[in-house]
């Protein structure tokens, strides 16, 4: 693992960069008489505007604390939509939480390989549930689950959504949104028409009877403003959890087993286009098995794949770890893309039998709960890295540690 430690601290707008100050020299009398000028008064406002929309979003921030002139220009309206037309390739970050008691933490840019001081909007505690798409980050809290918040992390800009219908009190609850890829794929759609609907999967006993679980399926669309229930179903043997992804406009939910069958847990996959259904055991026919005995599955939405990641059981102890690995559905069936190196999975350390995994566009990110350290791996290259070190230590032995990737994105609002 690199030791290297490698951050800066924000504290301005949304994200800020202060520069190291630069040591001062007095000026000679021949130097005092040459003129200087800078080469940006040259350049028109458009020109330059254009300029600047090439930079990644961090170095954006820094430009607009070079001078007013600078600042005005990445904050217009106009600069976010030439951003969005001209801006260079985006890496996910990904933000880990510092705190159990409030939602404070730092992003890590993997480009630049920075960490970043960073203020999340709406969250209150860090255990709430959160999941993204294509810059906006949603919230639900963990409690009475009828706090929803869609918010541009970057931006600060948030929405607060109309609580879901269905039962206020559920045993499990899986979240999961998805920015409308057809519009955000389209350079010319303005922000405003940028859509995205937000999946709420409820799972409840059946009271008196442990062998069966009420599962309804809620989706919000941000063009009607509205709630939709678009599957209720009754499970036998099976109830829902907290894990679920939503992938080329179908809506994929893990469940696990309440006893009588081979498998631990299971996917079942839900097309969203089919509202309304409610007939008996219509989930079920859906059923995915698992590529094996996981723990701590976490569903990703990778350029419109399905990707799990899980750690791999103990043949005689499957709540054990002994590695992890990464798999790609393909129609019914599960492609292995990688297993974790065995000098990445002892470079964690003490690994316990959970740990924390996120990922979008073509990059994973894997932690453990119980330590700071994080790694990547690459869909495209095949490689794993580790991140720059986390500008946070551990303070006592049962602190835990949990994040979320998402894209930094400018010109998208909820």
């Amino acid at each position: 693992m690199e030791a290297e430690t490698s951050w800066t601290n924000y504290p301005y707008s949304y994200i800020t960069y202060v520069p190291e100050a630069e040591s001062y020299r007095e000026q000679s009398d021949d130097e005092a008489k040459v003129e200087t000028f800078s080469m940006d008064s040259l350049l028109p406002d458009d020109l330059l505007e254009r300029i600047l929309s090439f930079l990644p979003i961090a170095s954006i921030f820094r430009a607009g604390t070079v001078c007013k002139r600078w600042n005005e220009i990445v904050s217009s309206r106009r600069f976010l939509c030439n951003f969005s037309n001209n801006s260079v390739s985006q890496r996910p970050w990904y933000f880990m939480f510092t705190s159990t008691d409030d939602p404070s933490g730092y992003a890590y840019d993997p480009i630049i390989r920075k960490w970043y001081s960073f203020d999340l909007p709406c969250i209150e505690t860090s255990n709430w549930f959160v999941a993204s798409s294509c810059g906006l980050v949603c919230f639900m809290d963990n409690d009475c689950r009828n706090k929803i918040y869609v918010s541009n992390p970057i931006t600060k800009q948030w929405r607060r959504l109309i609580e879901p219908p269905g039962h206020r009190s559920t045993d499990y609850t899986a979240m999961s949104t998805s920015v409308n890829r057809a519009n955000q794929s389209n350079r010319a759609v303005t922000r405003g028409n940028r859509t995205y609907s937000v999946s709420i999967v409820k799972s409840k006993q059946v009271t008196g009877n442990f062998f069966q679980w009420d599962i309804s399926i809620h989706l919000y669309s941000s063009e009607t403003m509205t709630w939709t229930t678009s599957v209720t179903d009754v499970l036998s043997g099976w109830r829902g959890g907290n894990e679920s992804v939503i992938c080329n406009d179908v809506l994929y939910f893990m469940i696990y087993s309440t006893g009588g069958s081979d498998h631990r847990h299971g996917l079942i996959a839900s097309n969203l286009s089919s509202i309304g259904s409610s007939s008996s055991g219509i989930l079920m026919r859906s059923f995915i098995p698992m590529p094996c005995s996981l723990t701590c599955g976490r569903l990703m939405n990778l350029r419109e794949r399905l990707v799990i990641v899980g750690g791999i059981g103990k043949h005689d102890r499957p709540e054990v770890i002994k590695g992890i690995g990464i798999w790609v559905l393909k129609g019914k069936e599960w492609v292995e893309m990688a297993k974790m190196p065995q000098r990445f999975f002892q470079g964690f350390g003490e690994f316990d039998e959970v740990f924390a995994s996120s990922g979008t566009d073509d990059l994973v990110y894997i932690q453990s709960y119980g330590s700071p350290a994080l790694l990547t791996f690459d869909m495209n290259l095949k490689y794993w890295r580790w991140s720059q070190k986390c500008p946070v230590t551990k303070k006592f032995p049962l602190q835990l540690f949990t994040g979320f990737c998402f894209e930094p994105r400018l010109e998208i609002a909820p």
